[in-house]
């Protein structure tokens, strides 16, 4: 799938910017002077600022976000699990932050493998028990038409198999239901599209995976 163009402007100087941090960030890691772990945190306040105008953010929120990033940057992890019923309908999760739905998932939590990871937001964002059947596409979000993000983010989607209804959800969710793949509700672009729900449900019939 390709970006929308009307992001597309916007992207490349975030991407920029994002790199111009992340290669801050790591200079701050290894810097062996004072002058140059001086300099790199110059750098990082530059991208802050740029990062902060793109994504229409104070400067001083960007910082906080990266305050706790440390060491060689890489990209974060976000794993979200499919899940469809005998009919094709997807299982969707209402986030209580917005309002909107998406599928469940969040940050790879350390300890866990990814699968691991996929399989416990399921449970705590729907109450669903799942065994993890395979994966299904490793998406760099860059690539696709979201909303501008401070976080390079790559998404692993897994499908998942329902073993056992459960009633009760997490804090981070406040609705569960099953939807029709030509009839979806408003979602949450920032964690998945319209269009990547239908590919996941053609990668999902046909036994494919999506690297891109």
């Amino acid at each position: 799938m390709t970006e929308s163009t009307t992001h597309q402007p916007s992207r490349i100087q975030l991407d920029r910017a994002r790199r111009l941090l992340a290669l801050a960030q790591t200079g701050i890691h290894y810097a062996t002077s004072a002058f140059d772990k001086e300099r790199y945190e110059e750098i990082a306040r530059i991208a802050h600022s740029q990062i902060a105008d793109l994504v229409s953010m104070d400067v001083g929120e960007v910082a906080e976000l990266f305050a706790f990033e440390s060491g060689y940057a890489n990209p974060k992890l976000d794993v979200r699990c499919a899940v469809f019923d005998e009919t094709g309908r997807v299982l969707l999760v209402r986030e209580a932050s917005d309002g909107l739905w998406s599928l469940p998932g969040g940050w790879a939590d350390v300890g866990l493998s990814p699968a691991e990871n996929a399989a416990k937001e399921v449970r705590e964002e729907s109450g669903y028990t799942v065994r993890i059947e395979r994966l299904l596409a490793i998406w760099d979000m860059n690539k696709h038409g979201h909303p501008p993000s401070v976080f390079h983010i790559w998404k692993l989607i897994f499908l998942g198999t329902i073993e056992k209804a459960g009633t009760s959800i997490g804090t981070e969710t406040d609705a569960v239901e099953f939807f029709s793949i030509g009839d979806l509700p408003a979602l949450s672009l920032g964690r998945v599209l319209p269009e990547q729900i239908q590919r996941l449900h053609g990668l999902y019939r046909s036994g494919d995976v999506d690297f891109n």
